[in-house]
């Protein structure tokens, strides 16, 4: 009963921190708006597609031979502080996939709108609508989640949002301040295990095995990447989203090579957790229905189960980056690019160190875990 009303304890000061957390944080991520020709910031606001009409007498073709359409538009706007306003605009299409917003009439979409002296002064279509979808998504996650789970479920989804709230209003803004990389994924990684596992398994010795395992595997997952990512000389910079980082308006060096093992890191805490909180459980568990078994008997009860979660979870693993690098692997295969150039491209190594790294993260998570579990289990 003791032990019960303790939980309950942890887990209000765990749920009051979070809310403190969120508060705390929204206002420090409200970020300028982007800013346009003449230094007055540049609005975003939802519109609607009231008619198109292409302009014939005005195709022309790029320095690449694309045909280039113009389309007199109308745009009812939805939103902001020019809501219920009607503008006329000019609509480009290029012909190019990357670049092109295909619209028709009726359709919804996001407007980039420029002012001066606070009146409207230019509006161009920005992108789709995209959110209403994306929430809707993210309320029928919450809705199976909590549905099917129950109160684990509501659990799970609190942890998520902390994760979330660490890595956005925390780890990001930190990075975007200079420091190091590793050291603040070793400690958003360690802060994730301790409130998520505490949260769903409780303040206990299962519990605690989890976290000694998860926070082993991690450990061995980041040791590994620092070294090997050293050895073969990784740059960090074989995305085209970490090229741009050089070219930032805060003007930070970042430690690129930091960056991919702190991503690293992050990408294999999941599925690390995973493996320690399934092991702690299956040993509590034999344990609670055999308390005469010896500490060997659990440790090896424990190693069991890590084998049959060992493979598939390294397969999470290596199919969940395989799946990032598809484009990646689409080129290589294209232009029949020779092995020995290919393995030892950065790209290519960079993806392979992801992968490898997380899984041996993953795989030496099992023994220490069921050694943790094990021991606590006959203390």
């Amino acid at each position: 009963m003791l032990q019960c009303e303790r939980g309950d304890k942890v887990k209000r000061i765990a749920l009051l921190t979070l809310i403190i957390m969120i508060l705390t944080a929204l206002p420090a991520v409200a970020q300028p708006s982007e800013l346009d020709d003449e230094g007055e910031p540049t609005q975003f606001a939802k519109a609607r597609i009231v008619s198109m009409v292409e302009v014939i007498e005005e195709k022309s073709y790029d320095e690449l031979g694309y045909q280039i359409r113009a389309f007199d538009t109308e745009l009812l706007i939805l939103t902001g502080s020019f809501r219920g306003r009607t503008v006329q605009v000019k609509h480009f299409l290029t012909g190019t996939p990357a670049y092109d917003i295909v619209v028709s009439p009726g359709d919804r979409i996001l407007v980039g709108i420029e002012t001066a002296a606070g009146e409207l002064a230019e509006v161009v279509i920005a992108d789709y609508e995209r959110d209403r979808y994306l929430y809707a998504l993210g309320g029928l996650f919450v809705l199976i989640l909590v549905g099917l789970g129950g109160k684990q479920g509501l659990k799970a989804l609190l942890s998520l949002v902390l994760i979330g709230v660490l890595i956005l209003y925390v780890f990001i803004p930190l990075l975007l301040r200079g420091y190091s990389p590793l050291m603040l994924a070793v400690l958003i990684a360690a802060i994730a295990t301790v409130f998520t596992i505490t949260l769903v398994g409780g303040l206990n010795r299962k519990g605690a095995a989890a976290i000694i395992g998860t926070v082993g595997g991690v450990f061995v997952a980041g040791t590994l990447a620092v070294v090997a990512g050293n050895a073969i000389r990784v740059s960090g910079l074989a995305e085209q989203e970490s090229q741009m980082l050089l070219f930032i308006p805060q003007g930070i060096g970042f430690n690129f090579p930091g960056l991919l093992m702190s991503g690293i890191i992050i990408g294999a805490l999941g599925a690390v957790m995973d493996t320690g909180m399934s092991i702690s459980s299956a040993i509590a568990e034999v344990k609670r229905h055999n308390p005469s078994l010896t500490y060997t008997d659990l440790f090896w009860a424990g190693m069991n189960v890590g084998r049959d979660v060992m493979g598939t979870m390294a397969n999470t693993l290596i199919l969940a980056y395989t799946g990032g690098a598809l484009s990646l692997l689409l080129l290589v295969r294209a232009y029949e690019i020779e092995y020995i150039r290919l393995i030892n491209m950065d790209a290519i190594a960079s993806e392979v160190l992801r992968a490898l790294a997380g899984s041996v993260g993953l795989v030496a998570a099992i023994p220490i875990t069921a050694l943790a579990a094990a021991w606590l289990a006959k203390e």
